[in-house]
């Protein structure tokens, strides 16, 4: 099963491709340019091979291309981008796919950093409705730092909650999560969910502020 990241060539998209390869996925990273999206795939592939990874199945092609090759796409883009780009890959959606959405609509604002005033309570349910029916849309990997999944030789050690109103869809972001070492997947519900999740990342980049750190993460105990 290949997974589809869009907007894969900024930080998130190559992390996530990074971690997922390193798992034995085939990935297709996309982009508006084709030619930038394929350069970024074999750096990538490049980046594996010269830390003793095996073989990456990393590919690059144009994000509505990606679409239609892959069950399962990522949203790696700026959340200020998200809604334009589903807009414009809309018409290759197809029912049975899952969309995963990694972004937090985080902006300045007064001199500091909060999140972004939306008609819907998160940036999931804002997405959401970008979709065709029949398309599920999960929300994932929203708190862990992109920065930290691009760093393989940092162990994510760390749980990823996953939050969308389809269990099945839940149910295969997890599997799929599951495969990426040091990462523990939970199941935390239904899509609402995605508002607290959006403000957990707002809590760890103001830890990282306040303690002068760069990777804070969530783990739960007691489970």
């Amino acid at each position: 099963m290949r997974i589809g990241i869009l907007g894969g060539t900024g930080p998130e998209g190559r992390g996530l491709a990074l971690r997922l390869s390193q798992a034995g996925t085939p990935v297709i990273i996309g982009s508006r340019k084709p030619d930038q999206a394929a350069l970024k795939a074999k750096e990538l592939r490049l980046r594996l091979k010269e830390e003793g990874g095996s073989a990456a199945d990393i590919s690059g092609l144009e994000n509505s291309r990606v679409v239609e090759a892959c069950e399962t796409v990522f949203i790696a883009t700026p959340f200020e981008h998200a809604a334009g780009l589903l807009e414009s890959c809309r018409g290759h959606f197809r029912q049975g796919q899952i969309v995963v959405d990694v972004t937090v609509p985080l902006q300045f604002r007064e001199k500091r950093l909060q999140l972004r005033e939306l008609p819907e309570p998160s940036a999931s349910e804002h997405l959401a409705r970008a979709l065709p029916e029949g398309v599920p849309l999960v929300g994932a990997f929203k708190t862990i730092p992109a920065h930290l999944l691009e760093d393989l030789s940092e162990r994510l050690d760390c749980h990823v909650f996953v939050c969308g109103d389809s269990a099945e869809a839940r149910g295969r972001i997890v599997q799929i999560a599951s495969g990426i070492e040091g990462l523990s997947p939970l199941d935390v519900g239904p899509l609402r969910l995605a508002a607290t999740l959006e403000r957990m990342t707002l809590l760890a980049i103001q830890i990282n502020k306040r303690h002068r750190v760069h990777h804070s993460r969530f783990r739960v105990v007691g489970l």
